[in-house]
């Protein structure tokens, strides 16, 4: 193979659903579910991302798919790697050689110091010359176009496949955050947990998502009458005759699947605000707050929490962009970038 040299600045959305990549120039070049499988017995790389993520319970044995990160930090350090590799090779339509990466890494505000080096190693393994971890809220916050420096606060909470991280920002700096374990991942167990209880079908983890993407509902319209609700078919098998089944799902259905998960979601911006400084708090008050992540696209979620805590609340335009646009659009200021990085590691 191939010997290249090259530089690239690049901001990295590692998320336990999905890895985003971006460069500077050109925008997003990369959005695959974080995903790899392997031969089990030789190790050979298969398949990363879509193509892996389609091989998710129809694997036969000697195939190992597998979702290095849970929970939004690396469970398999040795899989992330592989996986950011190939990742990366993709973005950068490369297939070997050494790489000059300028990079920022999105991870949740509630890692430790020990998981944080995990993923900067993993991007120095692909030849990072500078690695800068910034957490997602921070990163979330600068994607959807708030005012990190201002002095009046902001509020952000990014809702993503592992883990749900909630911060008040003011000055350049995260003055109080919640990380939950809690978002994307343990909706689709919900789901999963609601059709086996009350439909008697057991569902996979794919068809799950599914009915949470294009069902997912927080609070159903009040103003649509039950016979003009759209409904899904939720494809499995039947829990008593272990028979092939289908149950047709409405928003009502995924409602009452996902209130207790919204609860612990809701829960958790509450208690972010309690340790809120009364200042800051007043400015949240006139500035609201701002949805990202792609949990926070459940139909509805912005209009429930606005009325579980009385605050105006909005989905940033590129919820689902938005912790990879803010990663890769902080390089653009690195003196903020290494004193941030530098004032949180002295916390």
């Amino acid at each position: 193979m191939g010997v290249f040299n090259t530089s690239k600045d690049m901001g990295i959305d590692l998320g336990t659903a999905n890895t985003l990549i971006y460069l500077a120039e050109k925008g997003i070049v990369l959005n695959e579910p974080s995903v790899i499988a392997v031969e089990r017995y030789t190790g050979k790389l298969l398949a990363t991302g879509m193509k892996a993520k389609e091989m998710i319970g129809r694997a036969p044995s000697n195939i190992d798919v597998v979702r290095p990160l849970e929970d939004g930090v690396i469970s398999n350090f040795d899989m992330t790697v592989e996986m950011l590799k190939d990742f990366i090779y993709k973005a950068l339509h490369k297939k070997a050689g050494t790489i000059n990466i300028r990079a920022v890494v999105g991870v949740p505000s509630g890692v430790t110091e020990v998981e944080k080096r995990a993923v900067e190693d993993t991007i120095r393994q692909m030849g990072g010359k500078e690695v800068f971890i910034l957490e997602e809220p921070m990163a979330a916050a600068i994607g959807a176009g708030l005012d990190v420096n201002d002095p009046s606060g902001c509020m952000v909470a990014d809702i993503g496949g592992g883990t749900t991280d909630i911060a008040i920002i003011a000055l350049g700096g995260i003055v109080s955050f919640t990380s939950i374990r809690h978002a994307g991942d343990k909706f689709n167990e919900a789901i999963i947990q609601y059709m086996r209880r009350v439909h008697a079908l057991h569902i996979g983890e794919q068809m799950a998502e599914n009915l949470k993407i294009h069902m997912g509902c927080a609070m159903v319209d009040a103003d649509v009458s039950d016979e003009n609700r759209e409904y899904m078919e939720a494809k499995g098998r039947d829990a008593v005759s272990g028979l092939p089944k289908v149950v047709l799902i409405t928003q009502s259905d995924m409602q009452a699947a996902l209130e207790d998960s919204i609860e612990i979601v809701v829960e958790g911006i509450r208690s972010t605000l309690e340790v809120c400084p009364p200042e800051l708090a007043a400015d949240i008050v006139t500035n609201g707050l701002v949805l990202a992540g792609g949990g926070s696209m459940l139909h509805n979620l912005d209009k429930l929490i606005a009325a579980r805590t009385g605050m105006d609340v909005r989905v940033a335009d590129n919820a689902f962009e938005a912790v990879v646009l803010g990663a890769g659009a902080s390089l653009g200021n690195t003196e903020w970038l290494k004193s941030y990085v530098n004032n949180r590691r002295r916390r």
